[in-house]
């Protein structure tokens, strides 16, 4: 039995990937860049029994002003992966507690892949799992007759329009990346994100050069201008949304046009399923409803929320967050941020 935490070149991180199925989320220069955005330092638990081993990626964050540490997953689905039965999760969680603790790491929060399978009454014992709604995937395995017969009407009437009008998509023309970012960051600030997620031209270059042929660019045209593109990610199979933004005007569905037409791209190369994502916050709002008419595949999603520390913990919601509840999981965590 081997419990550690692990860089992102470590030998560790890179076997586990070869014997357990995963996702982008857990491979090491995702994490690494994702952490650049955060400001932290990127690492992943790393738990190993012979023959068996458990992978979670987790971004690292001083807790200002205490000599401690959190924990957080990067942006996306990158759960705990393990190829072994609940008791070996049960035995690796609690490893995990453990090694957090030694390393003065007092929480951590950490989003589950709603695809990838977990077991989650196991990871219930070693913290609070939340469910905040569903995500929506796309089966690519039906003919596209069938995809197109899932989808709503009016989604399929937004997408004849566009079609007609002459919008067209562009795949992987990677020079036309700042234009979309443009477009990307008028719509961030049209809805007030916060500044984390003005991903710049540099981050989502840098995110490419690092994966390579596993990161697309996928841009909608209205004559030479791009008014709207998807970056998205395809791993063994599994095609997966990562960002994208339609410069808005009245009866442009360019947006829909480019999810009807990435599904079809994703299908021709023999991808299994387009996994959306849910709605803002994994709830189930107007965006959910809006992914929800492309396709019936739902799946749960949670977040696992995980006290290393009780002692430290409690410390730190008091003198940060006197009216906190400590006790409650299941609402802001870490309360003390």
């Amino acid at each position: 039995m081997k419990a550690s935490l692990v860089e992102p070149t470590a030998r560790e991180w890179k076997e586990a990937l070869q014997q357990t199925p995963h996702d982008m989320y857990h491979e090491p220069a995702y994490v690494e860049l994702d952490a650049k955005l955060y400001g932290g330092t990127p690492t992943a638990f790393h738990y190993a029994e012979p023959g068996r081993r458990l992978l979670l990626p987790l971004i690292l964050r001083d807790v200002p002003g205490s000599g401690l540490r959190d924990a957080i997953s990067p942006y996306g689905y990158p759960a705990p992966i393990a190829d072994g039965d609940p008791v070996f999760w049960e035995r690796a969680c609690a490893a995990m507690l453990e090694t957090l603790r030694a390393e003065g790491i007092v929480t951590a929060f950490i989003r589950m892949h709603p695809l990838l399978d977990a077991p989650l009454s196991t990871l219930g014992r070693f913290g609070a799992l939340v469910r905040h709604g569903e995500t929506v995937s796309m089966d690519l395995t039906v003919s596209l007759d069938e995809m197109w017969s899932q989808t709503r009407s009016d989604h399929r009437n937004h997408i004849n329009r566009a079609r007609r009008e002459g919008t067209r998509i562009v795949f992987d023309d990677w020079d036309r990346l700042g234009e979309w970012v443009a477009v990307y960051h008028d719509n961030m600030r049209r809805v007030g994100a916060s500044s984390y997620y003005f991903f710049t031209r540099e981050h989502l270059a840098a995110l490419h050069d690092a994966v390579g042929d596993r990161m697309h660019l996928a841009v909608a045209l209205e004559g030479d201008e791009v008014v709207g593109g998807n970056t998205f990610f395809t791993h063994d199979g599994i095609a997966t949304g990562y960002v994208s933004s339609t410069r808005r005007a009245p009866k442009r569905y360019a947006d829909e046009l480019l999810y009807d037409e990435v599904r079809r791209w994703c299908k021709s190369r023999g991808d299994t399923v387009f996994h959306l994502g849910g709605g803002k916050g994994g709830s189930n709002d107007s965006l959910f409803s809006y992914k929800a008419g492309f396709s019936p595949g739902r799946h749960p999603f949670h977040t696992w929320r995980i006290v290393a520390d009780p002692d430290a913990y409690r410390r730190l919601v008091a003198d940060r967050r006197p009216g906190a509840d400590p006790d409650d999981l299941s609402a802001t965590f870490p309360p003390y941020r």
